[in-house]
């Protein structure tokens, strides 16, 4: 998703640097176990699966460029959801 045109837009960065930061943010994931379905939740069924891992695994923020569908749905959970810019003001003030 981060070289898709729009996003290239707003974060200006070559690919090979969207690469390496990929690289990077792969090295840190962790699996997510689903022991529960909690569909339907939001606007969107493509977006289900993700809400349902944020879920599961505890997460701290769920960030995305589509706040707006995911907002209502993560909040019954009490999952913040953050626009990446957030997300980058939390972390580098």
């Amino acid at each position: 998703m981060l070289k898709r045109p729009e996003h290239q837009l707003a974060h200006s960065l070559p690919p090979e640097d969207v690469d390496g930061f990929l690289a990077e943010l792969a090295a840190l994931i962790e699996p997510v176990e689903v022991h529960f379905q909690w569909r339907p939740q939001g606007r969107d069924p493509n977006d289900e699966m993700l809400l349902e891992a944020a879920i599961n695994g505890g997460a701290d923020a769920l960030v995305t460029y589509n706040v707006r569908d995911f907002a209502g749905a993560a909040e019954r959970f009490r999952i913040p959801v953050l626009h990446p810019a957030e997300l980058l003001k939390k972390v580098n003030p």
